[in-house]
């Protein structure tokens, strides 16, 4: 593992202040039963909601809130042509991908507080622009956002809300429902984005790599190779790049030669073929977003909230539990949470000299092999879990030997 000296203050770019995540988009084939899903299974609500009621004849969209964690989800209104993917309030959606991807994460949003700068300093240093900055108005304010294409089919919207006082941003409509099905179910307690992840093909993730770093200054915090992200039968690498103050966290992988095909190369296949940075990428397979962390203050209470709900979760063998008790003994770090609680969760702990994590990994959420959730809990602990990777690894192959596809 190599962990990277984080950049001094007279080191900060002039232009770009990067304020955190700001909501991520999933382009679904039905927005509105899929919203309902991670209502029930996650805890999220609906805020806001537009549609044909709303005015808007070509795009269906739902916003869920849980805490910070903020979640746009788009479906057609009408059959995409071309001409039809248009900007439509707040984004170009280009619905055609759902066949080639299937339902997937399309945008990844940055608050921000420069967002015109931002963009034209992008577009200079040869990012391709989706649609330049624009301003959006309502009753409540003005949002002025602009789109930027990174890997795959994956853009970046970012977002200057100018004190927008409105419940999401303008063209849609606050939602509230009586759910009694929602009253029954316990509490989740997700508060915010932790990290999100994307999946590179092989000798791709370099390039993503520097696209971050020329195009927003952001630079590498933390990477690992796949002498370290590796089991008998497969293996990865993965490079972090983050902002300047480190609120936006982007793991990058790519799959590494192994006996057997990597969870990570089953992604891009399944992900689709899909325009890249540099243009169409030929070949089997797509970059694209894997997974999305969501922080929690405690692991233990969110995990059994969401296993009430019925969210699947990955399950380690239980000699995990008895090599970790083992390495938790001739550590200084003392975990402070119940371990035989741990282990009936099936949480996973990572730890070093200074602190810990507990972390655990849905199923995937979807047919497709290509969108998962983390939950994560952090006590000091900056790092992603590479003391689990090998029992996350075992795992995530038994998930696809079930599937066929190891």
């Amino acid at each position: 593992m190599t962990s990277y000296a984080r950049p001094t203050e007279d080191q900060r770019p002039a232009v770009g202040t990067f304020l955190g995540y700001d909501h991520i988009t999933i382009m679904a084939s039905n927005a509105k039963q899929t919203a309902d899903w991670y209502c029930i299974r996650f805890g999220f609500e609906i805020v806001a909601r537009r549609g044909l009621e709303t005015g808007s004849r070509r795009v269906a969209a739902w916003v869920l809130q849980k805490g910070k964690v903020l979640m746009n989800i788009v479906s057609p209104l009408v059959p995409p042509n071309g001409e039809d993917n248009l900007l439509e309030l707040n984004g170009y959606y280009d619905f055609s991908q759902i066949g080639i991807s299937g339902d997937h994460i399309h945008d990844v949003s940055f608050r921000v507080k420069d967002c015109e700068a931002i963009y034209e300093k992008a577009i200079e240093r040869g990012a391709i622009s989706v649609h330049p900055p624009i301003t959006l108005k309502d009753d409540d304010g003005e949002v002025i956002i602009c789109k930027i294409k990174t890997y795959g089919n994956v853009s970046h919207t970012l977002i200057q809300r100018n004190d927008y006082k409105g419940v999401f941003m303008p063209g849609y409509q606050p939602f509230q429902r009586n759910d009694p099905v929602l009253k029954l179910l316990p509490c989740t307690g997700l508060e915010f984005i932790d990290h999100i992840v994307g999946n590179q093909p092989e000798h791709q993730m370099e390039s993503t790599v520097e696209f971050y770093v020329k195009t927003f200054d952001h630079h590498r915090f933390w990477s690992v190779d796949d002498k370290q992200i590796c089991t008998e039968f497969t293996a990865c690498r993965s490079i972090v790049v983050t902002d300047f103050d480190e609120l936006i966290r982007f793991p990058i992988n790519e799959p590494a030669k192994g006996l057997k095909k990597s969870q990570i190369q089953e992604f891009v296949e399944y992900h689709g073929v899909v325009s890249g940075i540099g243009g169409t990428v030929v070949g089997e397979g797509g970059s694209g977003v894997q997974h999305v962390a969501l922080q929690t203050k405690d692991a233990i209470s969110t995990v059994s909230a969401m296993r009430a709900r019925g969210t699947e979760f990955l399950r380690v063998p239980s000699t995990y539990y008895v090599d970790l008790r083992k390495r938790l003994q001739k550590s200084p770090v003392k975990v402070e949470e119940d371990l035989d609680k741990i282990e009936e969760l099936g949480i996973l702990v990572d730890f070093d000299e200074n602190g810990y994590l507990l972390q655990l990994f849905t199923r995937v959420v979807q047919d497709r092999p290509t969108l998962f959730f983390e939950v994560i809990q952090r006590h000091n602990h900056e790092g992603f879990g590479i003391g689990n990777f090998g029992a996350l690894f075992k795992a995530l192959e038994a998930e696809q030997d079930l599937r066929g596809n190891m």
